[in-house]
């Protein structure tokens, strides 16, 4: 008895002591000193096993589709908080901190805010005040909940002259709809951070456009604090290059750098939706992994390098067993482009990215 009971006692002395400390890193303890990690999330995932994982590994996450103008204002009148809230509540009761997204965006927009009840299109005060009302009652209900906000997102086109996109907020209001957002946002909550969020920010003609569009609004004494960098990449793309260009133009603004929406695909970059072909097997491979685990090291080997102007990073879905790139750009095609596998187990590209 006292042969097991010794080595018992030394051990517990040695666990006590941080002796032999097994503590494994997580990605909020890995980046303390650098920035927040967040990740996009649904009701879904705020129970069993996937909550768990997000207490465990996040300390910030945002709605991914919660928020939106269709699914928290499906009605000029009413206004659908629940999924919300409970994201919000979840939050707080975690001590995590939450990105608000979005409060502008031109897809998933409910067809009544453009429209009369004739079915006419409305006017361009009759669109800002329905903008300035949605956007006053959301963040008035998250005031002091939410310490970020997407205020405007993908009002840039992917090709064209044109440095805006026509959308209907556009074409009915004309440019200055986005810094209407803004003042409209923090007159409603002074102290959220207000970014406007845009992918292929690494496309050098896209990335100028952005920067025309914000710098404007810094000159113009617009509230802008940040600029979300999505992050939707690849195995092929973002190079290193691009990247740092990306996060220096921005910040040599004065404005924080954020990645607001990162998971990597397996699979080369495409940006278009396309049918789904006899090769798209959903097959993970260790090509693939290995190739996976190279970018993921790249890209936060420059995040850190990149210290103060990086003010947070944000994944988008929680592990591999479902992600909304399995269903784009190819529809039913299984994607793994997240840090945890589909039993939400750290993949190699974890290791390289918490371990520097």
């Amino acid at each position: 008895m006292t042969k097991t009971l010794v080595p018992l006692f030394l051990l517990l002395s040695q666990f006590l002591t941080g002796v032999h400390s097994t503590a494994q890193p997580t990605l909020k303890s890995a980046y303390k000193d650098y920035f927040p990690v967040g990740v996009a999330v649904a009701p879904r995932n705020l129970t069993g096993p996937e909550a768990e994982l997000i207490v465990q590994q996040f300390n910030s996450v945002t709605p991914e589709n919660a928020m939106k103008m269709g699914p928290i204002h499906p009605e000029e009148n009413r206004y659908y908080w629940q999924d919300a809230d409970a994201i919000v509540d979840f939050a707080q009761k975690n001590g995590l901190k939450v990105r608000g997204h979005t409060l502008c965006w031109h897809s998933q927009t409910p067809r009544w805010f453009f429209t009369d009840a004739n079915g006419q299109q409305v006017s361009r005060e009759v669109l800002l005040a329905r903008l300035r009302q949605h956007i006053t009652d959301v963040v008035t209900r998250y005031k002091g909940k939410i310490y970020a906000w997407d205020v405007v997102n993908e009002a840039v086109p992917d090709g064209g002259e044109s440095i805006y996109r026509n959308s209907k907020f556009y074409e009915i209001i004309g440019e200055d709809y986005i810094e209407k957002a803004f003042e409209y946002a923090h007159a409603a909550d002074p102290a959220a951070k207000l970014f406007y969020n845009d992918y292929n920010t690494e496309n050098k003609v896209k990335r100028d456009k952005i920067f025309q569009i914000v710098k404007k609004l810094k000159e113009k004494g617009v509230p802008i604090h940040g600029v979300g960098l999505q992050g939707h990449w690849a195995l092929d793309e973002p190079s290193e290059q691009e990247l740092e260009e990306s996060i220096r133009k921005f910040a040599d603004l004065g404005l924080d750098v954020q990645i607001t929406e990162l998971d990597v695909s397996v699979y080369p970059k495409e940006h278009e939706a396309r049918p789904k072909k006899p090769t798209d097997d959903g097959v993970l491979t260790e090509e693939m992994i290995r190739k996976q685990t190279a970018q993921y090291k790249m890209i936060f080997d420059t995040f850190r390098k990149h210290k103060g102007a990086i003010t947070g990073v944000t994944f988008w879905n929680v592990s591999d067993k479902a992600t909304w790139l399995d269903n784009f750009p190819v529809r039913g095609r299984k994607d793994y482009p997240l840090l945890f596998d589909q039993n939400y187990q750290p993949k190699p590209a974890f290791w390289q990215v918490v371990k520097f």
